[in-house]
């Protein structure tokens, strides 16, 4: 059975599907395809259906993530059930997701700045705010949380399982 994970962002077109084609990356070079699963969905329902922010996957491409065939959604009561590790990119994600969750749950959610090793951060700040510079920077914090959150959960301990 998969270890799955959920990247959690506002509006799910930007911070966490960053996150998911980073990690689906890293899940592809390390041969950990079968044994992970990755998603990602929004606290909030702006944007169903619609691909991730143009600039989000331009940056992303550029480093070898494709994120064209992600499409947002909002977070579900079954994915507290469903996801084995639930990733908030800021403290405001993280407080909506904890008011949602079910209690035998809440110990699933995570901010994504805990798994930060090579960068000081206390949250993933929303690239709109920052321009190219803030979509680069994104990027550089999920290469780092995503090799974090392997490392920590010992993903690669399970390579064959």
């Amino acid at each position: 059975m998969a270890y799955r994970v959920l990247f959690v962002c506002m509006g799910n077109i930007c911070r966490s599907p960053t996150a998911q084609g980073v990690m689906e990356h890293l899940l592809k070079e390390h041969n950990l395809t079968k044994r992970v699963e990755v998603d990602s969905a929004g606290t909030h329902n702006y944007h169903p259906n619609r691909p991730p922010d143009p600039r989000s996957q331009k940056y992303a491409l550029q480093r070898g993530y494709d994120l064209s065939k992600q499409r947002a959604r909002q977070i579900q009561n079954k994915d507290f059930e469903l996801f084995d590790l639930i990733v908030a990119m800021d403290l405001n994600n993280l407080m909506e997701l904890n008011a949602k969750c079910p209690t035998p749950h809440k110990s699933k959610l995570k901010s994504f700045a805990s798994y930060l090793t090579e960068h000081q951060a206390v949250e993933v700040p929303d690239p709109y705010y920052g321009g190219n510079a803030g979509f680069e920077y994104v990027l550089d914090l999920m290469e780092d949380g995503c090799s974090g959150i392997i490392s920590h959960h010992s993903l690669m301990a399970h390579q064959g399982a």
